[in-house]
């Protein structure tokens, strides 16, 4: 599936809210009420939030290491991660070859490759706690 580049109005008397592609790293400190949480839902309050399909696989991901580290806090860490299903977060499929390209010339990962190649298609901020991803981004 491709994307087109989504283009906004140019109009001052309009207000436009932008595209956001947030990855695990942010959506992970939301959920999961790490220290960053804050910032992070700063940076989220206005524009339509998307994301690689791959998310989910990732947020799963992480919540299966902390219920690794502490797993004293099983139901908590479930219900935490129960709790991206109330976000509105538009999942999107990449260009893999798109993508592995990327991965290839910034040495990023084909996962973090993924959310780059997003924001780039379409023209949106990335949020990102990952640094080499967001030195990548800019």
């Amino acid at each position: 599936m491709f994307i087109r580049r989504v283009t906004r109005p140019r109009s001052s008397a309009q207000t436009v809210t932008g595209i956001k592609v947030v990855d695990a790293s942010a959506l992970a400190a939301i959920l999961f009420a790490e220290p960053e949480a804050d910032i992070v839902a700063e940076r989220l309050a206005e524009g339509r939030l998307v994301a690689p399909a791959l998310l989910d696989y990732e947020l799963a991901n992480v919540c299966l290491t902390k219920l690794r580290r502490q797993p004293g806090e099983r139901e908590a860490l479930r219900a935490a991660f129960r709790l991206r299903g109330r976000l509105k977060i538009d999942t999107v499929a990449v260009d893999h070859l798109a993508v592995l390209d990327l991965a290839v010339a910034t040495r990023l990962t084909v996962y973090d490759a993924s959310y780059l190649w997003l924001s780039r298609t379409l023209d949106g901020e990335l949020v990102t706690l990952d640094r080499k991803l967001a030195a990548a981004s800019v």
